[in-house]
């Protein structure tokens, strides 16, 4: 087996264990402890993971986030944010004042809104647009700086702005979540996100798969101000552990194909 098949098979093994050591390696792939340790070495030199004592773990803290459109063309993961919006929609009801943060599975909620008579206020241009299309619907959308990869507004402008309204519903994306809470790699995008969270009776999170377990360098908050997550996945155990301790309803969208 050449070693880039090898350092593949590595990878494959930590996205579902979290760790390997030099002795699985050598099981696995059945060569020496010398090889074992030159293919952890090529993977911390490509960045791919973190060497520990005898082996190695996936790097649990992330800064990289794709820009708006990338993240809205991402085909691995798009029917899934379709299906978690098109649940998430399900929850609104005619009348409800709601908050929409700037996520592209948000945008997917705001897509399927079919409902009326609502006020809704955001940080998201695209949201704001799309939302204008449709009938019934009130829309503020905050002031203060764009951002030019993430299409977001945010700035001490917006969060004075947020400060003046209150909600029933938040539909709030995220970058990453773990049993510690959500975080992301923007300060300034987490002060107007925990603002969010303070001015709305529910919050209801959507998740796909892709976002559990990774940690970002700004902690935005706890599982404990999470009401709902909706998602398209069962989370692994201990997980749905931290999520039931802190009472939090598990809904998982199905895609069409399933």
């Amino acid at each position: 087996m050449y070693q880039e098949e090898r350092l593949i098979g590595i990878l494959q093994h930590l996205e579902q264990h979290q760790r390997i050591s030099i002795e699985n390696i050598c099981e696995l792939f059945d060569v020496s402890r010398d090889t074992a340790r030159r293919d952890i070495i090529k993977l911390e030199e490509q960045g791919s993971i973190l060497r520990t004592r005898g082996g190695a773990i996936l790097p649990t803290l992330t800064n990289k986030v794709a820009n708006y459109s990338d993240r809205l063309s991402d085909e691995a993961t798009t029917q899934s944010k379709k299906a978690i919006g098109r649940l998430a929609a399900t929850l609104i009801h005619d009348g409800d004042y709601l908050l929409l943060d700037a996520s592209t599975t948000v945008q997917s909620a705001a897509e399927s809104i079919s409902t009326q008579g609502h006020v809704v206020v955001t940080n998201s241009i695209d949201i704001a647009g799309i939302l204008n299309r449709k009938e019934g619907i009130d829309v503020h959308l905050l002031g203060g700086k764009l951002h030019p990869e993430h299409r977001l507004i945010y700035g001490a402008r917006a969060l004075e702005m947020l400060k003046d309204y209150h909600v029933h519903k938040l539909l709030l994306g995220t970058c990453a979540i773990t049993t510690d809470g959500l975080t992301n790699p923007y300060e300034e995008e987490g002060f107007l996100v925990r603002e969010m969270m303070r001015r709305a009776d529910q919050v209801i999170l959507l998740a796909d798969r892709t976002k559990f377990g990774k940690r970002q360098f700004n902690r935005i908050s706890g599982l404990e101000q999470i009401d709902i997550i909706i998602t398209d996945q069962e989370p692994n155990e201990e997980m749905k552990e931290a999520l039931h301790r802190h009472e939090i309803d598990i809904l998982i969208a199905k895609g069409d194909e399933e």
